[in-house]
């Protein structure tokens, strides 16, 4: 192997690593701005960014990638002024450190396709600089008040030493918890206790104590709490801890406390030297990283094994025509062996390819936060299914329309806070980011309780543009179907978010490129919905072959409801649409024949089959010449040149030769339920 191409493996596997740590401080940034603002800030958090930051500097150091790793340099310096208190918690700090992860993940993205590709970093070093330059005050110092023997602050760490004036400052009770275990199971134990005392405190420092303790060791933890020293003792649930009161909140007394006593010539364990003892090399995580293109070959050759087995299908029933009936059971047999490995290797595969689309909804996080500051606007982000699973392909696809989507509800729908107020609404705004199965499809719902949008303001501003005539009577779903066609837009002047006349269009066109649907709703100064159904898959899927004007089809299985026989009078023409009555309802039908401008089926019948369709909470009656049964075919891409052709969502190839096209049912309905004639193929 080449080193050009084990060099090129090995920045594919820096990359990989690079955006899971990016994509972990983007969360915990996001937390710990959350947090400031109530002017609580996790340490645990704070450590967990500063790691982040350290691990981006030694990973990109390891690849000669400099300008990445001066950045998370400059950024850990800060992290670390911030974690010692030298340093406050402010906005600026907060956007400044935002503004480093995105041009983090710039300088990432560009090395994918350039090793030599870099940005300037002077102008971020220099905000983190003044930011280091502006310190906090000189404050008293709080230690020099508490009755506490100087051994004790000599030992901890300036970290520790900051984290327990932090304590003091907040008015908490400090506590020494002294516990002595046994030598065989310390480890654990420790950690049990550690992990209940951080459940009602903040665990300071873990000091080893000498002494005599024939078989046990010993350790004193200092300790932050609300709880008293009683109430501490009750929760941890220790007979054998002695809890010794270092200070406490409103006691006029503090009792000095015995240091901890090292023993000549023995080290003192450091935190980290702690949680290696009795450490192994063995991997915690059972994740295997696996290169998408891989999975894609994968799948294709799943996807031939199953054009195979419906070959093997077709021979057996061939060989039973002509007499061979012996011999076709067995084949018969066989085949259903190889169908049911098959069935489990095709699930396998695609349970690899799913991934939880928490993975989307954390780099919109970032995004709204941006969004929100650069134009003084408060917002909360609630986020429910996240765990919810789509294909990895949709997942990337979906992720530049939600992108757009996003920024257009914090620019159009979400109001400054004192208009928020002055209308009796919370200062915060709030956007919703839902995800639900639903049978084989994904939900994902949009909402904010912004402004909404004004049927009267978008019917006016589409008959401005041309987009409708002046006396056009159109319904409220049409109305909103105008925000989604090309060149709408409500705003008058353009800013970098939007008013440019281009957006919804594009996400309706890629969302529709993905066999999806999109509804919008909205009310006037509640907010706005937008709603997305996306198949969870379109590598394999079951379809439905149909035929009609003297072409085959494949209609994917998930989005068929029902199919009908009918008597061709029972149809009715409703406004130029015919229509048929389907259980107390009224259903819309449309015709391939129509659509595709081909020309009419030369079989005449008094009936005709309908393929009932629907997506979300819309249906629609699709009328085929010939039913021909369900096959498992794999959906391939019409590829760019042929990516302006509406209604279809792909080709697929049946296994005898034939390849149909794939109907892209979210597209045809949509289309169809606006009035749209014909589409050209």
């Amino acid at each position: 192997m080449s080193n050009k191409s084990t060099s090129s493996r090995a920045i594919k596997d820096f990359l990989a690593e690079a955006e899971e740590i990016i994509e972990k401080l983007n969360l915990d940034l996001v937390a710990l701005g959350d947090g400031g603002e109530g002017g609580d800030v996790d340490p645990d958090l704070l450590n967990s960014i500063f790691r982040g930051a350290h691990s981006i500097k030694g990973l990109s150091g390891m690849f000669g990638f400099d300008d990445i790793s001066s950045l998370a340099h400059c950024m850990e310096n800060l992290l670390d002024s911030l974690r010692l208190g030298k340093v406050t918690l402010s906005t600026s700090l907060i956007e400044t450190l935002f503004e480093s992860i995105e041009l983090l993940l710039a300088l990432v993205n560009g090395k994918g396709e350039d090793d030599t590709f870099t940005l300037s970093l002077a102008p971020i070093q220099e905000k983190i600089a003044a930011l280091l330059d502006a310190s906090s005050t000189a404050e008293k110092d709080p230690l020099k008040t508490l009755a506490i023997d100087r051994n004790i602050l000599n030992v901890l760490t300036e970290y520790e030493e900051h984290r327990l004036r932090e304590n003091v400052k907040k008015g908490a009770n400090i506590l020494l918890v002294k516990v002595a275990f046994d030598l065989v199971s310390f480890d654990q134990e420790l950690g049990e206790l550690t992990d209940s005392l951080k459940k009602n405190g903040e665990v300071i420092s873990t000091l080893p104590c000498a002494g005599d303790f024939s078989d046990k060791i010993a350790f004193q933890i200092l300790v932050g709490s609300k709880l008293d020293r009683m109430d501490l003792a009750s929760k941890i649930d220790r007979s054998d801890a002695e809890i010794l009161v270092v200070r406490e909140v409103g006691s006029k007394v503090t009792t000095p406390v015995p240091a901890p006593v090292s023993e000549p010539g023995v080290k003192e364990a450091t935190s980290a030297e702690q949680e290696a003892l009795g450490g192994s090399l063995r991997s915690i995580s059972r994740t295997v990283r696996v290169d998408i293109d891989k999975l894609d070959s994968l799948m294709n050759i799943v996807g031939e094994l199953v054009l195979s087995k419906g070959a093997i299908v077709s021979i057996c029933d061939r060989l039973k025509a002509e007499g061979g009936a012996e011999m076709a059971a067995d084949l018969q047999k066989a085949t259903r062996v190889l169908e049911r490995r098959l069935h489990d290797l095709q699930k396998g595969v695609m349970d690899v390819r799913m991934v939880p689309i928490s993975q989307l909804f954390e780099k919109v996080i970032r995004i709204i936060r941006r969004v929100a500051n650069e134009q003084g606007k408060k917002v909360d982000v609630d986020i429910q299914g996240a765990d919810t699973e789509l294909d990895k392909l949709i997942i990337e696809d979906l992720s530049d329309p939600l992108m757009h989507i996003i920024r257009n509800a914090v620019d159009h729908g979400v109001e400054l806070p004192a208009e928020r107020l002055a209308v009796g609404k919370p200062e915060k705004a709030t956007i919703c980011l839902w995800a639900s199965q639903k049978g084989n499809h994904v939900v994902i719902e949009i909402r904010d309780d912004g402004r909404g949008i004004d049927p009267h303001m978008v019917r006016q501003k589409a008959i401005e543009k041309g987009l409708v005539p002046d006396d056009a009577e159109l319904s409220r779903d049409d109305v909103f179907e105008l925000v989604l066609t090309p060149g709408f837009s409500t705003r008058d002047e353009v800013t970098d978010l939007s008013g440019r006349g281009v957006g919804m269009d594009v996400v309706k066109n890629n969302i529709s490129a993905l066999s999806g649907m999109i509804e919008l709703d909205s009310e006037v100064g509640e907010g706005t919905t937008i709603g997305i159904t996306l198949p969870i898959t379109l590598a394999i899927i079951k379809a439905l072959i149909i035929k009609a004007s003297e072409k085959t089809y494949a209609i994917p299985i998930n989005a068929v409801m029902e199919t009908l026989m009918i008597e061709n009078r029972s149809i009715r023409t409703i406004e130029r649409r015919e229509v048929i009555d389907l259980r107390d309802s009224t259903l819309a039908l449309m015709r391939l024949g129509d659509i595709f401008q081909l020309p009419p089926s030369t079989k005449s019948s008094s009936r005709s089959f309908v393929v009932v369709v629907g997506l979300a909470e819309k249906k629609m009656g699709i009328v085929v010449d010939d039913l021909l049964g369900q096959q498992d075919v794999v959906i391939k891409s019409l590829g760019s040149t042929l990516s302006f052709v509406k209604g279809i969502a792909g080709a697929a190839d049946l296994g005898n030769q034939k390849t149909v096209l794939v109907l892209d049912v979210g597209g045809l309905m949509s289309e169809s339920l606006r009035g749209e004639s014909a589409f050209y193929v």
